[in-house]
C-alpha cells in the first residue's frame, strides 16, 4: 500500500474534506489521527463527537485511527496532538491541516473578533501543528543523519489564490496559507520534508452555506463535488512516492487537478532613477497594456 504503517494527522478530520482525506489515508495504509473538536462552523460546541464515528469507520475497515480532540491554534494542544500520535505509533509522517472554521461578512461590515477567529483557526492552526511536527522531523533527521519523509499537506483555497466577495478574512487566511507553504518547503527541504498544498473545490460545510446550487448533489452520474475526489492528491502527496514535489499549490475540483502558479514578476519598466509622479500615468497604464487580464475575484461578475 501507498502509505503502509505510515502515521498521519488530518484536522477537521469529522466532516467533510477531512473526514475524506482520513479515511482515504487508512484506506492506503496509514494510522491516523482523526483530529476534530466537533464544533459548528462558528466555532461553537455541539456535544457531538465525529472524530470518534470517524476513528470507528476506519478502525471497522480494519485500519489504525486515533482520536483527537486538541485544539490545533493552541500551542500546547498542538504539541499534545504531535506527541499522542508519537506516544502511540512511535512516529509521525505527514500533518494535513485542514480545520477551518467561517465568519462570512462584506470587509465594510466585518467586526475584529470575527476577523481573529478565522486567522486563528486557519493560519495560526496551521503553524502550530506543523511546527511541533517540523521540530519532530528536523531532531529525527539530525539524529540519524538522513533525510526524513515527512509530509506537510495545507489547505488552501481559491479564495486565497483568487478573493472572494464576501470573504475577506477568509481569503487573506487562505492567501497566507500559500505563501506559508512555499516558505515550508524552502526551509524544511533540507531534513527530506515536502510541503504542498490544496485549493480544493467540494462539497463540504463551508461550501454549502456560500455556494448551494454549484454544491448540488446530482440526480445520476458523476459527483464532481464529492469531497472524495480531493483525497487521492493528498494521499499520493503524503506518500515516500512523492518526495521530488514541494513547495506547489495544487487546485483541485472533481476529476480535475490543476498546478497554480502563484504571483511572478509581469511586464516592467526601468528608468534607473526616481520616477517623477506626472511620469507615471503612461508607465502604469503602459505596464497594464501588456499584461494580461487578472482573474476576477470569486463573485464578482
Amino acid at each position: 500500500m501507498l502509505n503502509q504503517d505510515r502515521v498521519v494527522i488530518v484536522t477537521g478530520a469529522g466532516r467533510g474534506l477531512g473526514r475524506a482525506h482520513a479515511l482515504a489515508f487508512a484506506a492506503s495504509g496509514a494510522r491516523v489521527v482523526v483530529n476534530d473538536i466537533g464544533a459548528t462552523l462558528a466555532g461553537a460546541t455541539t456535544g457531538e463527537d465525529p472524530a470518534a464515528e470517524v476513528a470507528a469507520e476506519i478502525e471497522a475497515a480494519g485500519g489504525e485511527a486515533l482520536v483527537s480532540h486538541h485544539d490545533v491554534a493552541d500551542w500546547e494542544a498542538a504539541r499534545s496532538l504531535v506527541q499522542a500520535a508519537l506516544a502511540r505509533w512511535g512516529r509521525l509522517d505527514a500533518v494535513v491541516n485542514n480545520a477551518g472554521v467561517l465568519r462570512d461578512r462584506m470587509f465594510i461590515k466585518a467586526e475584529p473578533d470575527e476577523w481573529d477567529a478565522v486567522m486563528r483557526v486557519h493560519l495560526r492552526g496551521h503553524f502550530c501543528v506543523t511546527r511541533h511536527a517540523a521540530a519532530y522531523w528536523r531532531a529525527l533527521a539530525k539524529d540519524s543523519g538522513a533525510p526524513t519523509s515527512g509530509r506537510i499537506l495545507n489547505t488552501s483555497s481559491g479564495a486565497g489564490l483568487q478573493g472572494s466577495v464576501g470573504q475577506s478574512a477568509y481569503s487573506a487566511a487562505k492567501a497566507g496559507i500559500a505563501a506559508l507553504t512555499l516558505v515550508q518547503a524552502a526551509e524544511l527541504g533540507r531534513y527530506g520534508v515536502t510541503a504542498n498544498a490544496i485549493a480544493p473545490v467540494a462539497r463540504t460545510r463551508m461550501t454549502e452555506a456560500v455556494f448551494a446550487d454549484l454544491m448540488k448533489r446530482p440526480e445520476g452520474g458523476f459527483d464532481a463535488m464529492a469531497p472524495e475526489n480531493v483525497s487521492p492528491l493528498l494521499v499520493w502527496l503524503g506518500s515516500p512516492e512523492a518526495g521530488a514535489v514541494t513547495g506547489r499549490v495544487f487546485e483541485v475540483a472533481g476529476g480535475r487537478i490543476a498546478l497554480s502558479d502563484g504571483w511572478r514578476p509581469g511586464a516592467s519598466v526601468d528608468k534607473h532613477a526616481r520616477w517623477e509622479p506626472d511620469e507615471l500615468r503612461d508607465v502604469v497604464l503602459g505596464l497594464l497594456s501588456e499584461a494580461p487580464e487578472p482573474l476576477p475575484v470569486y463573485g464578482v461578475g
